[in-house]
C-alpha cells in the first residue's frame, strides 16, 4: 500500500512537470519570435527565463524519479535527499538567469540603448502571464498535495516567469503610449530580473534548510509531541528530534515509561505511539523509537 502511494505521487509530480515543459516550449518559441519581430529586449529576456524554466523542469522531473525511490542496500533511508538536490538546482539555476538579464538591462540603461517595442510584444507577454499563472497554481496544488519540495520550487519559477511577463508588459506598454519612454523596456527587463533573484533565493534558502536537518516549524514539532504524550503507557517525552528529507519527516524520539513494565508491553506503546503519529500527520519516514524506563 505504502509502495503504491509513493509511486502515485511520483506519477502525480512528473506529470504536472511535463505538462510545464510543453508549456515551456510553447512560450520559448512565441517570445523569442515577438521578442526579435517586436523589437522588445525585455521579452527575449523573458524567454531567456522560460528556457530557464525548461531546464529546471528536466531537473525536478529527474529528482522525482530518483528521489522517490524506496530505501535500497546502499541508502537505509531511501533517496529523498535528490530530490532536495533538485530544488537547490532550481534555485541556483532561478538566480543565474536573474543576474544575466539584470547585468544586460543595466547595460543597455548605461548606454542608452533605444528599442521601440510593437504591440505583438503585448500580446504575447499577456498570453505568458495567463498560461504561467495558470501552470503556477497547478504545479504548486500538485506540490504540496505531494509534498515535494522540488515540484513546490519549480511551481515558484513559473509564477515569476509570469511576474517577469508583467513587467514586460508594463515597459512595453508604455514605450508604446510614449515612444519618448522606450528605455522602459530595459528597466522592465532589471525588474523582471529582481523578481527571478528573489524568488531564488527562497528557493535555495528552503533547500538548504532541508540539506542542513533544520527542523520543521514549532507547531510541526509541538503536534508529533502531543500525539505521543497522548498515547497510554508514556510517561514522558525528551529528546525529540524531526528533520525533512524529500518531503518526508524523520523523527527521533526517546519515550518515558513505567520500568516495571516488560519488553513487550514497551514494544506495543512504541507502536501505538508510531500509530498516532502516522494516523494525525502525512508523509512521516523513519520512526526512531528509544524506551527509558523511569
Amino acid at each position: 500500500m505504502k509502495m503504491h502511494k509513493i509511486e502515485t505521487k511520483e506519477a502525480q509530480g512528473k506529470k504536472i512537470t511535463w505538462i510545464g515543459m510543453a508549456v515551456n516550449i510553447l512560450l520559448i518559441a512565441m517570445k523569442f519570435a515577438a521578442g526579435v519581430f517586436g523589437h522588445s529586449q525585455a521579452l527575449i529576456a523573458d524567454a531567456i527565463h522560460s528556457i530557464s524554466d525548461f531546464f529546471t523542469d528536466f531537473v525536478v522531473v529527474l529528482g522525482l524519479i530518483f528521489g522517490r525511490k524506496p530505501p535500497d542496500e546502499t541508502h537505509h533511508f531511501g533517496h529523498g535527499r535528490i530530490e532536495t538536490v533538485a530544488s537547490a538546482i532550481v534555485g541556483l539555476a532561478l538566480m543565474g538567469v536573474a543576474i544575466f538579464i539584470g547585468v544586460s538591462a543595466v547595460g543597455d540603461i548605461y548606454h542608452h540603448v533605444e528599442r521601440y517595442p510593437t504591440w505583438i510584444t503585448i500580446a504575447a507577454a499577456a498570453v505568458s502571464i495567463g498560461l504561467k499563472e495558470i501552470l503556477y497554481r497547478y504545479t504548486v496544488m500538485v506540490g504540496r498535495r505531494i509534498r515535494s519540495q522540488a515540484v513546490i520550487a519549480n511551481a515558484w519559477h513559473h509564477r515569476s516567469d509570469a511576474l517577469s511577463s508583467v513587467a514586460v508588459l508594463i515597459g512595453v506598454t508604455g514605450a508604446q503610449i510614449r515612444p519618448g519612454w522606450h528605455i522602459l523596456d530595459a528597466y522592465a527587463a532589471l525588474l523582471v530580473s529582481f523578481f527571478i533573484v528573489k524568488v531564488g533565493i527562497d528557493v535555495l534558502g528552503e533547500a538548504m534548510r532541508e540539506l542542513t536537518d533544520t527542523a520543521p516549524k514549532p507547531e510541526v514539532v509541538e503536534k508529533i509531541r502531543g500525539c505521543m504524550q497522548a498515547v497510554e503507557g508514556v510517561k514522558g517525552i525528551h529528546d525529540l528530534k524531526v528533520r525533512s528529507t524529500g518531503g518526508t519527516f524523520e523523527i527521533l524520539v526517546h519515550l518515558e515509561v513505567d520500568k516495571t513494565l516488560s519488553v513487550a508491553q514497551g514494544h506495543i506503546i512504541i507502536n501505538e505511539a508510531r500509530n498516532c503519529l502516522r494516523a494525525e500527520m502525512e508523509d512521516v519516514g523513519e520512526i526512531a523509537v528509544h524506551i527509558d524506563p523511569v
